[in-house]
């Protein structure tokens, strides 16, 4: 019964991420949790889920040429290392699970609750395209070394709370890129987004053993093919009402793990 209930919640939350483009953390994370998942499974399990459940859209894009290796390079020359240290320093500085258990719990509920004034803000988070604003003007000027130190804050929290390479990566995209396509925003981050989550997954499972390959193999059995159906069904579905819903449902889980 369990396993179908893997099965099942994997195909839940992909049908979510097929219709949103949101989910992979924000919802499996809690999902996970709620279901009696230890933290430290859960999120560790859930990073290598969300990378491998990613993957497949890296090729897709990359065949549409809507990747911008420069600023995925850039993001991940912040949060690659930022995602080994702080792996490496969970597993160093702390005895055991249960003794940085409040660090994830308190990690994942900022994170969700950052997740959903993303979705409601996502609108009005893009700068001045013509870039005659003083903010923008600042922007540009150091668009580099912002860009790399957003991928040290994407590292250290994507690594603690498996929340944030998707919602949190594209927000910070439109912020500092402006003028790119909202294509290749989505590609770009996607691209950033597997590695990311791939080697905080890794680390979780090197430095601390937080993977459960069962539990892992029943989600994607259950995730992958719903992933494929949610994008048929979103294509026919308004943003407008979903993204709110959804914003609702991450802010109270929230609340609920930053309270804990």
């Amino acid at each position: 019964m369990e396993i179908l209930l893997y099965i099942l919640s994997g195909a839940g939350v992909g049908l979510a991420i097929g219709i949103t483009g949101v989910g992979g953390g924000s919802l499996m994370t809690p999902l996970l949790i709620l279901m009696g998942i230890p933290y430290h499974i859960a999120i560790g399990t859930d990073l290598l889920y969300a990378g491998i459940t990613k993957a497949a859209g890296v090729t897709a894009h990359q065949r549409q040429k809507t990747i911008r290796w420069d600023v995925v390079i850039a993001l991940g020359a912040g949060s690659i290392p930022a995602s080994l240290v702080t792996a490496y320093l969970l597993d160093k500085v702390f005895t055991g699970a249960d003794d940085y258990a409040p660090l994830l719990t308190s990690s994942l509920g900022f994170m969700l609750i950052f997740t959903a004034l993303v979705l409601i803000f996502k609108d009005k988070l893009q700068t001045d395209p013509s870039g005659s604003s003083p903010r923008a003007q600042w922007i540009r000027r150091n668009t580099i070394p912002l860009t790399v130190f957003m991928g040290l804050f994407l590292g250290v929290f994507v690594t603690l709370t498996s929340v944030g390479a998707g919602a949190i990566g594209t927000a910070i995209l439109l912020i500092l890129y402006p003028r790119l396509p909202a294509l290749n925003i989505v590609g770009t981050d996607i691209a950033h987004a597997v590695p990311l989550t791939l080697i905080a997954g890794i680390g979780h499972l090197i430095f601390l053993g937080n993977v459960d390959f069962l539990l892992l193999g029943c989600l994607l059995i259950g995730s992958l093919p719903a992933v494929h159906l949610g994008t048929k069904i979103g294509a026919r579905l308004p943003s407008n009402v979903l993204r709110p819903i959804l914003a609702a449902i991450l802010m109270v889980l929230g609340a609920k793990f930053a309270l804990f």
